[in-house]
């Protein structure tokens, strides 16, 4: 068995936003991982997010 990554990029951050990747992904097998938040200096709201998943999958090679 293999780890393999799915990493999506949000540049829209909203909870609405966020809430469509977790239960979209999620309903395909995918784990949630990790959220990364980046932010501005001139802002308190972030102005990305990464959200990355992970899933074992069998060795294809």
């Amino acid at each position: 068995m293999a780890i393999t990554w799915k990493v999506v990029e949000l540049s829209s951050v909203t909870d609405v936003e966020i809430e469509e990747v977790l239960n979209d992904w999620t309903r395909q097998g995918w784990t949630l991982d990790n959220i990364q938040f980046a932010m501005r200096d001139s802002s308190k709201r972030p102005s990305m997010a990464f959200i990355s998943f992970t899933r074992e999958e069998t060795d294809a090679g």
